[in-house]
């Protein structure tokens, strides 16, 4: 299934007509997009919270070794 998203600004615009292009394909459909503002917009976090969201970053480099390549060429 493919789904064809408008923006709810251009849903007034384009529905219709994205509805009736891709009436004959029965793999799209057309759908607007219902999602409100992310609701942490504006929100004020503390130090605390912001230091536990840094330290809970589990893309960090973690140390170690690599075994050796065997180098055929050698």
């Amino acid at each position: 299934m493919i789904y064809c998203v408008i923006p709810t600004e251009l849903a007034d615009e384009l529905y219709d007509r994205l509805v009736e292009h891709y009436r004959a394909n029965p793999n799209v459909q057309v759908i607007i997009d219902r999602r409100s503002e992310d609701r942490r917009a504006g929100e004020d976090v503390d130090a605390e919270t912001s230091e536990r969201r840094l330290t809970r970053d589990r893309r960090r480099a973690r140390p170690g070794t690599f075994p050796a390549l065997h180098d055929p060429s050698a």
